[in-house]
């Protein structure tokens, strides 16, 4: 009996230097997630509406986690030019501090864009925001919504950690949803998971060394054109938190 050939899939060629393009990046991993800009776009286009109303408890609890360490909200301490009240230390933040507040509109900015991003293909404009939402928390400069605020500077660790417990929570809220069947929640959940890890991504690209192209973060700002002048950024990262999603929902999934 003659032998059976061993399955292999056909092989695709990624040149490593090519994923220094952010359209090619997003293409290779939307390819290697299996995100899908028809079905994983829809999903998250419709869990929008459903998300939209638990916005303010869900910053509530990100933030709230983040100002139980020290660590993590220093990042929140400093003050813009000319601001007469400002915290000294991380224990005088609270989740209503101007500080906090100025960060909450922020995130929920950043989440509604998700949501209602129509365009999702590598060249959709969502990919560059959250690129350059990468690059603002290395600290560089050249941004104009921040030329008036102090240097932003958060460790890859701490944004990797942010990204699972976002995820955590986005998971807990949909799964909440008793007039959503499970089938959708699968949808929307697989969906926000390879988005979140996209992010990620997106985040690590500009903190931690290419070996297969030798470029540094900063030769990847510029290939952007993002202004990040002769900073080295060097961070010891971790790829964030992936949440058991298959676990809680009794199925194979993520």
């Amino acid at each position: 009996m003659a032998s059976e050939k061993p399955l292999r899939p056909t092989m695709e060629t990624i040149p490593p230097q090519t994923l220094l393009s952010l359209p090619t990046r997003i293409a290779y991993s939307s390819s290697f997630l299996h995100f899908s800009p028809t079905s994983d776009g829809a999903a998250i286009n419709a869990s929008a509406p459903l998300i939209a109303p638990l916005i303010p408890t869900v910053l509530d609890l990100i933030y709230t986690n983040l100002l139980t360490f020290d660590i993590t909200a220093k990042a929140f301490v400093p003050k813009k030019p000319n601001e007469t009240s400002a915290p000294t230390k991380p224990q005088d933040l609270n989740l209503s501090h101007e500080h906090i507040l100025r960060q909450k509109n922020f995130l929920q900015g950043y989440l509604l864009r998700i949501a209602r991003n129509e365009d999702w293909s590598p060249q959709s404009k969502l990919w560059d925001y959250m690129n350059k939402v990468g690059i603002a928390h290395t600290g560089a400069a050249g941004f104009a919504h921040r030329s008036t605020r102090p240097e932003l500077r958060v460790e890859y660790m701490h944004l990797g950690l942010l990204l699972g417990y976002v995820e955590e929570v986005v998971v807990g809220a949909v799964m909440g949803m008793e007039e959503v069947d499970l089938g959708t929640k699968g949808a929307v959940i697989r969906a926000w998971n390879k988005v979140l890890w996209m992010q990620n991504d997106l985040f690590a690209r500009h903190y931690t060394v290419d070996r297969d192209t030798g470029e540094t973060p900063v030769a990847v700002g510029r290939s952007e054109g993002m202004g990040l002048g002769d900073r080295k950024v060097w961070a010891v990262g971790l790829l964030g938190v992936l949440v058991g999603t298959a676990a809680t929902m009794g199925l194979g999934l993520c």
